[in-house]
C-alpha cells in the first residue's frame, strides 16, 4: 500500500524569504536549531553597532499616543540628508504606516522601507511580541548618516530587556523624551527620566512636550513630573511641540507636515550641532 504526503502550497513571498535566508546563512543545521526569527534575539551576536560617523537619536514616548513618531519624523525632515527614521515598534502599533510619499518595498532584513522627501523611513513588517523581536537595522548607506530611532516601546520594558534596541538607547548620541503638557504626561515623563538616570546625565535628555505654549500651562503643571522634570524645565532642556488639529484627527499621512512642527523639531537637533534643511517647511 502506498501513502501520499499532503503538502501545502508555498507562496512566492515565502520562497523569496527562504532564498534570502539561505544566502545569508540563516538556515537550520539540526533539529530545533535557529528557533528565533531572523535577525532577532537577545544573544550578544545580535547587537547592533552604528557605523563610524553615524549619529543616533533615540526618541522615546513617555506613554502611547503622545506624538513620538510625529516628533521623530519632524526631526528627520528638519535635519539635512542623509537621514533615516527607524520605527522600532510592531506593525500593529505603527504611526508611520501612511507617512511615506514613495514606498520602496520590503528589504530582505524584514524592514518595510519608504521615502519622505530626503528621509528614508523603515518600519516593521510583522507583528512583534516583544522588544527582543525587533529586527536589526539595515546598514547605514552613508558615512555621515543620522539615524533616528522611534522606539515605540514602554521605557521600563525596553530597559529591562537584553536586546540590541536597549543597548542602542543606552549608547545613543541624544535622547528625546516626548510627553504631553498634562498632569499624567508630566508624571510619566518623570518616571521615565528616573529610569534613564542610570544611563544618562540629565543634561543629555531633552524633553519634547506636546501641547500649548509653556506660558499658558495651568498652575502646578511644571511640578507634576517631580524633581527630574522640574530641573529639565529650569535648565531649558525642553522643546514646545505645537498641537495640530488635523494631525490629531488624521495622524501622519502623505500630506505636508506642518511648518511649525518642523521648526520646533529643528530645536531638538541643536544640542548635537547637526545641520538642518528647510525643504519641506518652506
Amino acid at each position: 500500500m502506498s501513502t501520499q504526503t499532503s503538502t501545502r502550497p508555498v507562496g512566492v513571498d515565502e520562497l523569496k524569504r527562504a532564498w534570502h535566508a539561505l544566502n545569508a546563512g540563516e538556515f537550520r543545521t539540526g533539529p530545533g536549531a535557529g528557533k528565533g526569527p531572523r535577525g532577532r534575539g537577545t544573544a550578544a551576536a545580535d547587537n547592533w553597532t552604528p557605523a563610524d560617523g553615524e549619529h543616533t537619536i533615540a526618541v522615546i514616548g513617555s506613554a502611547g499616543s503622545v506624538g513620538a513618531s510625529t516628533v521623530a519624523l519632524a526631526a528627520g525632515l528638519a535635519a539635512a540628508a542623509p537621514v533615516r527614521v527607524i520605527e522600532c515598534c510592531s506593525v500593529t502599533a505603527s504611526g508611520l504606516a501612511a507617512a511615506s510619499t514613495a514606498e520602496l518595498g520590503l528589504h530582505p532584513t524584514d524592514w518595510r522601507q519608504g521615502k519622505r522627501d530626503h528621509v528614508l523611513l523603515e518600519r516593521a513588517s510583522e507583528v512583534l511580541a516583544g522588544v527582543d523581536e525587533v529586527p536589526l537595522p539595515t546598514d547605514a548607506e552613508h558615512d555621515t548618516q543620522l539615524t533616528i530611532l522611534d522606539i515605540g516601546w514602554e521605557a521600563g520594558q525596553l530597559l529591562a530587556t537584553d536586546c540590541w534596541l536597549a543597548e542602542a538607547v543606552r549608547t545613543a548620541d541624544q535622547i528625546v523624551l516626548v510627553t504631553t503638557a498634562t498632569v499624567p504626561g508630566m508624571r510619566r515623563a518623570g518616571v521615565v527620566m528616573d529610569l534613564l538616570a542610570g544611563h544618562w546625565q540629565p543634561e543629555q535628555i531633552t524633553l519634547a512636550i506636546r501641547g500649548p505654549r509653556r506660558k499658558k500651562w495651568p498652575r502646578g503643571l511644571e511640578h507634576a513630573g517631580g524633581p527630574a522634570v522640574r530641573r529639565a524645565l529650569d535648565a531649558d532642556r525642553c522643546v514646545e511641540i505645537p498641537e495640530d488639529r488635523d494631525l490629531a484627527v488624521n495622524g501622519l499621512d502623505s500630506r505636508p507636515v506642518p511648518a511649525p512642527l518642523i521648526s520646533a523639531a529643528r530645536q531638538l537637533l541643536e544640542p548635537q550641532h547637526l545641520s538642518t534643511d528647510t525643504s519641506e517647511s518652506a
